[in-house]
């Protein structure tokens, strides 16, 4: 791997770090907003993305854990990042299949991803009495979030996609 590519994958780790501290107060818990997650549409133009965001996003939630900013804990460095992951390499994965134009399938994967596998972990932790529910609602609220998280990053990717700074 290229010195470029490696500085690249650490910006985006440390950007998505960076915002999300930043903006803790709404980066953690069953109602989040985690503007970073913005980043998760990166793999649309750059494969080496996914692994900034698995890197930015377990450091956040250690950052988290520690500050008491999340509710999940330590265990959100795992499960979490593993989410992340998850999402970031289906969004490359289906960045070529599109409706109309728009690549839906990889601009959703974060969605998907956030909704079962954080909200199942919020729901152990906060609702364990009932997790399938709980796992629903919370779900549910984290994918809001993540939907306007990923809009934002898509009309960002847009942009980005212009400069030609992701450019291999």
């Amino acid at each position: 791997m290229q010195t470029k590519t490696i500085t690249k994958i650490a910006m985006i780790a440390a950007v998505y770090t960076a915002v999300s501290t930043v903006l803790a107060p709404i980066s953690y818990g069953p109602i989040q907003v985690r503007i970073a997650e913005a980043l998760t549409m990166l793999p649309l133009i750059f494969k080496p993305s996914i692994i900034g965001l698995t890197i930015g996003c377990a450091i956040t939630n250690l950052i988290g854990a520690i500050t008491g900013f999340n509710p999940t804990g330590f265990i959100d460095s795992i499960i979490g990042s593993f989410a992340t992951l998850i999402a970031a390499y289906c969004t490359y994965k289906f960045k070529d299949n599109k409706v109309k134009g728009i690549p839906l399938i990889s601009i959703l994967s974060p969605v998907f991803f956030n909704f079962l596998i954080v909200g199942a972990e919020l729901a152990y932790f906060l609702m364990r009495d009932n997790f399938l529910v709980g796992t629903l609602i919370m779900g549910s609220e984290v994918a809001v979030g993540e939907l306007i998280s990923v809009v934002i990053g898509y009309v960002l990717i847009k942009a980005l996609e212009r400069s030609h700074l992701f450019d291999e």
